[in-house]
C-alpha cells in the first residue's frame, strides 16, 4: 500500500450541520486573553488568490515560510528558509512596502539544513514583504525571490476568570503532609489483569480541586500532582523523549472561551525539575492542542491566530475575523521556526461545518480548528481539523494537501462506520492503520462519542472500520479526547469533556475504567510506564492525639520506587534514631510513632536503601 494513502482517513460530509462559533467553546469556566479587541476599518482579505500552493520556490529545493503570496503572516515573523545549508544561502534582503528595508541576521538551524532571517524590527500590518536572496548552485549561485502580506491581528478581549466549584464530599483529595496538593478524587470502576502496565497521565481542569498535571496508578492512587496558579491550566500531559531521556511535557497557559490556548510548553525531567520552556515562534503563543518532540531535536506545536478578515465571500461580516490554525516546526536548540503551515493558505473557508454568519471580532470564525499533528518517518504529515470534519495528509516538503479523508471534499471513499464529526487526535499506528477520537458533536451528529481504528485499501482508496471503542454509558464528549495505542495492543481513551478514562482490548473489551468528579475534564489522558525519584525531599507532618499518641505522615510527591518508610526520632534534630517503620501504600502513609521532640522520615527502596530523607520537624 502507498504510504500516502495510508495516512489518509475518515470522516465525511454526512449530515451538513452548522453551528455558531460560540457553540464551539472549549467547555467549562474559562479565563481569557490579553488585549482589548481591535477596532478599525473594514477587514482586509486574508485568503490568497491561489489556495494550497507549494512552499518550495520554483527551480530550487528551498521551502519557505511565510508561504509565498500568503496574506496571513505575523508582524513579528521570521523568514524560514529550509532545504539547504545556511552557508549556501546568501545576500538575503528583506523589505516592507511601508517600512522599507529591514535589517536582521541569518541564523542557521542546528540540523544543518537551513536558516531563518530574523528581522531586527517587526513588520507593519497590511504591508507586503519582499524577500530576495541567492542560493548556491554548483560553483555559482542563483537568485530567488518571493513576497507575502502581513495580517492585521485581532487580539481577544480579556475576561476575568471565575472560581471553579469547591467540590462535594469525597471529590477532592487532601493530605496532612502535603496540604498544598488538592487534586480531584479518582474513582476506578473497572480494573482487570488485561489492562496494560503503566500509570495514568492527565491534566484536570474546570472541576473541584486544583488544576494541573497529574499522575496516578491503576488503583487510582496519586503519584504526582503539580498544582498551577489560579487562572493557569494545563493540557496534553505526557511522557516523551527529550535529549535522549524520558521527560514530562505539557502545555500550560490561559484558555479563552473561544476554545484554544495561549501559553507555552513545559519540559520536566524524571526528577521533576524544569529543563526547558518552549514558546511558539513568530510572536505567537503556543496553543494547547499539540506538542510533539521528534528525534532530530525538533518539535511541532499548534498555534491559533485570530486575524481580521473580510468574510463576505462565505456569508460572514465584512469587518470580520477568522481564527487561522497553524503549526510550527521548532528547532529545540535554537528555538528558530523551521517551517510554518497555516490553514488559510491551504484550505478554503467554505470547507467548514461551522458558520461564519454570527462570527465577530470577539468570536472569530473558527473554520478549521487544528487539533492534532502526526509527523511520519517519511516526512509526511497527518492533520486533524475539528471543524471541517476532515483529516489531511500533507507533503512534508511542499506543505500541499495530498489527500483528504472526510469532510466536504474527501478524496477517500469512506466505508460503513468510518464517518466522524468534530474529531480529535488522528494518529498513524505502528501497523499503518489510523486511530481517531470521534467526538460526534457538538451539536451531536452521532449518538455517542467513540474511538475508532481504520485501515485503507490502497487498491480502491477506501476506508474500512477495523475497531470501535464505546463507553458503556454512551458518553457524549463535545470536545477534546484521545486514543492511545498500547504496547500490548490495547487502546487507552481519554474522554475529553467527559470525566472518564478507559482502556479496551483491540477487540473492544473494556478492561480498565475510571473517572474524575462530574465537572472535571482533561484535554487528553494517557497511560505510560514511568519511574521517577524527585529531586525535592519527602514531606513530613506529625499530629499528636489527646491521649499523647504521635502519628507521623509521610509522602513524596512523584516518587515511584518507595517500598517502605522509616521514622527517626529524638530529643534534637541532630540526635535521631530509628523508632518505627511502615510499608508504603498510597500517596501518604500514616505511621504511629513513640513520642519525641523531633521526627524525620526516610523513604526506602525494596532493597532497604535510603532513597530520600525529609527535614526533621518538631512533633
Amino acid at each position: 500500500m502507498s504510504r500516502r494513502l495510508h495516512l489518509s482517513l475518515l470522516i465525511a460530509g454526512l449530515l451538513v450541520l452548522v453551528c455558531s462559533a460560540g457553540t464551539l467553546a472549549f467547555g467549562g469556566n474559562r479565563i481569557v486573553a490579553e488585549e482589548a479587541a481591535y477596532v478599525g476599518p473594514a477587514a482586509p482579505q486574508c485568503v490568497p488568490s491561489t489556495i494550497d500552493r507549494s512552499a518550495v520556490l520554483p527551480g530550487t529545493h528551498l521551502a519557505v515560510s511565510p508561504l509565498p503570496d500568503s496574506l496571513d503572516a505575523s508582524p513579528r515573523t521570521q523568514i524560514s528558509l529550509l532545504g539547504a545549508p545556511a552557508h549556501e544561502i546568501s545576500d538575503v534582503q528583506v523589505g516592507g512596502s511601508y517600512t522599507g528595508k529591514h535589517y536582521g541576521r541569518l541564523e542557521a538551524y542546528s540540523q544543518g539544513d537551513g536558516a531563518s532571517f530574523v528581522p531586527d524590527q517587526p513588520f507593519v500590518p497590511g504591508e507586503t514583504v519582499t524577500v530576495r536572496g541567492r542560493l548556491a548552485v554548483g560553483r555559482g549561485s542563483e537568485p530567488f525571490a518571493f513576497h507575502f502580506t502581513i495580517s492585521r491581528p485581532n487580539p481577544l478581549q480579556y475576561h476575568q476568570p471565575s472560581r471553579e466549584p469547591a467540590g462535594g464530599s469525597g471529590e477532592v483529595q487532601h493530605f496532612v503532609s502535603a496540604p498544598s496538593l488538592q487534586p480531584p478524587a479518582i474513582s476506578i470502576t473497572t480494573h482487570t489483569p488485561q489492562e496494560s502496565p503503566g500509570d495514568v497521565f492527565t491534566a484536570p481542569y474546570s472541576g473541584p480541586g486544583g488544576d494541573g498535571p497529574m499522575i496516578f496508578n491503576s488503583a487510582g492512587q496519586l503519584i504526582w500532582f503539580h498544582p498551577l496558579p489560579f487562572g493557569i491550566q494545563a493540557t496534553n500531559f505526557e511522557v516523551q523523549q527529550y535529549e535522549g531521556k524520558p521527560a514530562l511535557t505539557w502545555w500550560q497557559g490561559y484558555i479563552p472561551p473561544q476554545g484554544f490556548g495561549q501559553g507555552e510548553v513545559m519540559i520536566y525531567n524524571d526528577a521533576y525539575q524544569q529543563v526547558a520552556r518552549i514558546a511558539a515562534g513568530n510572536g505567537y503563543k503556543a496553543d494547547l492542542h499539540e506538542f510533539h518532540i521528534d528525534a532530530d531535536d525538533t518539535a511541532v506545536l499548534t498555534v491559533m491566530n485570530p486575524i481580521h478578515c473580510d468574510l463576505t465571500a462565505v456569508g460572514g461580516p465584512q469587518d470580520g475575523s477568522v481564527t487561522d490554525s497553524l503549526y510550527q516546526e521548532i528547532d529545540l536548540r535554537t528555538h528558530l521556526v523551521r517551517r510554518e503551515w497555516t490553514s488559510l493558505d491551504h484550505v478554503a473557508l467554505s470547507e467548514s461545518y461551522s458558520s461564519p454568519i454570527h462570527s465577530s471580532t470577539e468570536w472569530p470564525y473558527d473554520f478549521f480548528h487544528m487539533n492534532s499533528i502526526d509527523v511520519q518517518s517519511d516526512g509526511e504529515v497527518l492533520l486533524s481539523a475539528r471543524n471541517t470534519w476532515a483529516l489531511y495528509e500533507l507533503n512534508g516538503q511542499t506543505g500541499q494537501i495530498v489527500a483528504r479523508a472526510g469532510g466536504r471534499h474527501s478524496t477517500i471513499k469512506m466505508g460503513d462506520g468510518t464517518l466522524t464529526a468534530y474529531q480529535h487526535d488522528a494518529v498513524a499506528l505502528t501497523n499503518g492503520m489510523i486511530s481517531v477520537f470521534d467526538n460526534g458533536g457538538v451539536p451531536m451528529v452521532h449518538q455517542q462519542s467513540r474511538g475508532i481504528v481504520v485501515s485503507l485499501d490502497a487498491q480502491t482508496g477506501s476506508e474500512t472500520l477495523v475497531g470501535q471503542y464505546v463507553h458503556p454509558t454512551a458518553l457524549k464528549a463535545g470536545s477534546q479526547g484521545d486514543v492511545q495505542e498500547q504496547a500490548n495492543g490495547n487502546f487507552f481513551l481519554g474522554w475529553g469533556a467527559e470525566p472518564w478514562f478507559s482502556e479496551f482490548t483491540s477487540s473492544g473489551q473494556l478492561v480498565f475504567d475510571g473517572r474524575m468528579p462530574n465537572v472535571d475534564e482533561s484535554y487528553r489522558t494517557f497511560r505510560f510506564p514511568w519511574n521517577a525519584t524527585p529531586a525535592a525531599p519527602p514531606s513530613i507532618a506529625a499530629r499528636t492525639s489527646k491521649s499523647g499518641q504521635v502519628t507521623v505522615y509521610a509522602s513524596w510527591n512523584g516518587a515511584t520506587e518507595v517500598a517502605s518508610w522509616r521514622v527517626l526520632a529524638g530529643a534534637s534534630p541532630h540526635a535521631l534514631k530509628a523508632v518505627a517503620s511502615a510499608a508504603g501504600g498510597g500517596f501518604e502513609t500514616a505511621i504511629p510513632t513513640p513520642a519525641a521532640a523531633y521526627v524525620q522520615v526516610q523513604a526506602l527502596s525494596p532493597a532497604g536503601a535510603v532513597l530520600g530523607t525529609s527535614p526533621a520537624i518538631k512533633s
